[in-house]
């Protein structure tokens, strides 16, 4: 209640006052008339470290994305849509919450006068971004400024977090889809093929670098990556990173090949602007990515040496996982699904004796999952009851948790980082009928999700199809019904490497569709107030074969055309049968549906015998039985429950208020 003297601030907001306090005296000292604040690092990073979370620090909001104006009399923060509601409940009266794009502002006076300057820090902002801005402020009388000191780090003073020091180290050779040399071959290759004939490429995607030499680290938490920075020319290989912290086995793995091509110079991390200006002055062309590099680093170098392509060719050779990747990936979601299958079954056991709550719930299966080749969660784990579902990225604390309850749905979004493959799964379960919702209808909603879940699932596509021409078939059982979801439908997922990893995916600026690629599916809908559900898998690309060997006719490469393409599903666990309404699906869905739970069996089953896990592989069986296809809507089904449920729930919140 901001009206109140003082302000009533809930538990879950953070006081700002003395934080805003001291940037707005750094913004005075360098003359910053208004100044902006990302959630991301030095690298595009969409997780951060505790260092780098500057905007977390100096609003109180925790989401992941997000953009802070800061001026001498207002502060606003902009996010999207799935943070709106976290965002009311964590900032304080000092911030106004925003829900249109973070530019608008700068144009909008008094905030920023005629002659006045918008400063930010250049090394946290994307090309695309500053440009945005800068067109934004252009015949504005507003100047856009790059600062080097980031008035934040200032405020934040010595109160910062101090930067990781942990060990750097090699990924055992079993673990790796080929060695580093080779990929580092294969680079310099696609340089010599390219038209433009680049005598560099420039890396600044932690990623990029973790893959490209096969190290990991921790400096993010649940991301295995480390700070770093590479440059690759045909002949010399730099790597910028604090070579202290590299373990012995990854140093001799680097130094390996010294003297020569594949000998990697060690550089320090902070060395990477000087020595790209130094390099830059020569006879040269610089090959980025746009999307990982940032505007200050982008800026050392002359615009007529750089070519610039939206991804680097690390971030797309990493984007396609070769044959060993794909068998580790697989791998590690079997023994994904077992831990996941005994969280199912202990929340049968526990959650009508009243026992778990939110945050006991998300530290169970986390401990679940430290079996055979783990290295922790892959994210912060997603453990939603009741309306707190309805958060689409809601995670629960020690101090505020909801009980589980068996009348409430309950959505769990989870993963682990095991050392071959990362995993990301999403099941909802909990109430079937209308005992969740006074005036909803959570079993067709919940339905109706899983029917866009296997529609995007079984889909056949040309190669080279954009993620987001196809990824209307996982909302389109819901748009029968006039709803929709206002996240993205799915995300690359690496090899024990970032759980959103691009540029995979179904959004606009991912690249196109093709096999070797991992990709979460994950529809989903929610009903403010009240549940939320969301049902995830990870799927491979494959070629999809149309006939059979007797009919070749309908097989692939026919007339030299490029296969055409599916989705292999590699996330192994059952849905929750009590929220299924086998009469909206298609006989078609339902036979798919009983393909993949004997697929469940035949995968999960020996692996939960092998641990010796008799009553798990009892539920096993039970969850997978195969369901009657006459069971199936043989016509259109009707479809104005849920839509008039929705709209019963906006009236009567209208009515209330």
């Amino acid at each position: 209640d901001c009206t109140a003297d003082p302000p009533y601030l809930p538990p879950t907001a953070t006081n700002t006052t003395e934080r805003l306090a001291a940037l707005r005296g750094a913004m005075r000292t360098h003359g910053a008339h208004a100044y902006i604040v990302p959630s991301t690092d030095a690298h595009m990073s969409e997780y951060i470290s505790e260092r780098d979370a500057r905007l977390g620090w100096l609003t109180g909001f925790t989401g992941s994305s997000g953009t802070v104006v800061v001026t001498q009399d207002k502060a606003a923060l902009w996010t999207d849509s799935r943070y709106w509601t976290q965002a009311e409940r964590e900032l304080d009266c000092n911030w106004e919450l925003q829900r249109t794009r973070p530019s608008e502002p700068l144009l909008q006076p008094p905030a920023v006068p005629v002659g006045g300057n918008v400063s930010l820090d250049p090394f946290l902002f994307s090309i695309g971004t500053w440009n945005s801005y800068s067109r934004a402020l252009h015949g504005s009388g507003r100047t856009l400024l790059p600062l080097e000191i980031n008035l934040v780090d200032q405020a934040w003073g010595d109160q910062r977090p101090l930067p990781s020091s942990s060990e750097i180290y090699s990924l055992p050779a079993e673990f790796t889809g080929s060695s580093w040399q080779e990929k580092v071959a294969g680079i310099r290759q696609r340089m010599e093929q390219h038209v433009r004939r680049p005598t560099a490429v420039l890396l600044s995607g932690l990623e990029e670098t973790a893959w490209l030499f096969n190290l990991r680290g921790d400096d993010i938490p649940y991301n295995p990556v480390f700070y770093s920075y590479a440059l690759l020319t045909n002949t010399t290989i730099s790597l910028f990173v604090e070579g202290s912290r590299l373990s012995a086995a990854a140093r001799e793995s680097l130094r390996s090949g010294c003297p020569g091509p594949l000998c990697v110079e060690l550089q320090g991390y902070e060395q990477v602007s000087a020595h790209l200006r130094r390099y830059a002055q020569g006879n040269v062309t610089v090959w980025l990515g746009t999307e990982y590099t940032t505007y200050g680093l982008y800026r050392v170098i002359p615009q007529e040496k750089l070519l610039e392509e939206n991804y680097s060719p690390v971030m797309m050779a990493k984007a396609v996982k070769n044959a060993h990747e794909q068998e580790l990936l697989r791998a590690a979601h079997v023994r994904d699904a077992v831990a996941v299958i005994q969280y199912l079954l202990w929340l049968e056991k526990t959650v009508p004796q009243g026992q778990v709550d939110e945050f006991s719930g998300a530290r169970h299966i986390d401990a679940l999952r430290w079996s055979e080749h783990s290295r922790g969660p892959s994210f912060q784990s997603i453990s939603a009851s009741g309306l707190n579902a309805a958060l689409a990225h809601y995670s629960p604390s020690n101090g505020s948790s909801r009980t589980l309850s068996a009348r409430e749905m309950y959505l769990f979004d989870t993963g682990g980082q095991y050392l071959d493959g990362t995993t990301d799964i999403t099941r909802t379960g909990g109430c079937p009928g209308t005992t969740c919702s006074p005036h909803g209808a959570p079993q067709e909603a919940y339905t109706r999700v899983l029917m866009g879940n296997i529609d995007l699932s079984c889909l056949i596509f040309p190669s080279n199809t954009a993620g987001r021409t196809v990824e209307s078939f996982a909302r389109r059982a819901l748009w029968d019904v006039g709803l929709n979801y206002g996240h993205g439908t799915g995300h690359g997922i690496g090899n024990f490497l970032s759980v959103h990893e691009w540029p995979v995916g179904f959004q606009s600026n991912n690249v196109p569709l093709g096999a070797g690629m991992f990709t979460s599916i994950e529809p989903g809908y929610y009903q403010d107030g009240e549940f939320g559900i969301r049902i995830e898998d990870v799927a491979l690309v494959v070629k999809a074969w149309l006939g059979t060997p007797s009919d070749t006719s309908l097989w692939q490469h026919q007339s030299g055309e490029e296969p055409f393409l599916t989705f292999e599903v590699v996330s192994l666990v059952p849905y929750d049968r009590n929220l299924i309404d086998l009469s909206l699906l298609s006989p078609q869905q339902i036979r798919y549906l009983n393909s993949y739970y004997e697929r469940i069996r035949a995968l999960v089953g020996p692996e939960l015998r092998r641990q010796r896990l008799e009553e798990e592989y009892g539920w096993l069986q039970e969850n997978t039985e195969p369901f009657p296809v006459s069971g199936a809507a043989t016509a259109t089904a009707a479809a104005g429950t849920l839509a008039l449920a929705s709209l019963l729930s906006v009236l009567l919140s209208g009515l209330g208020a």
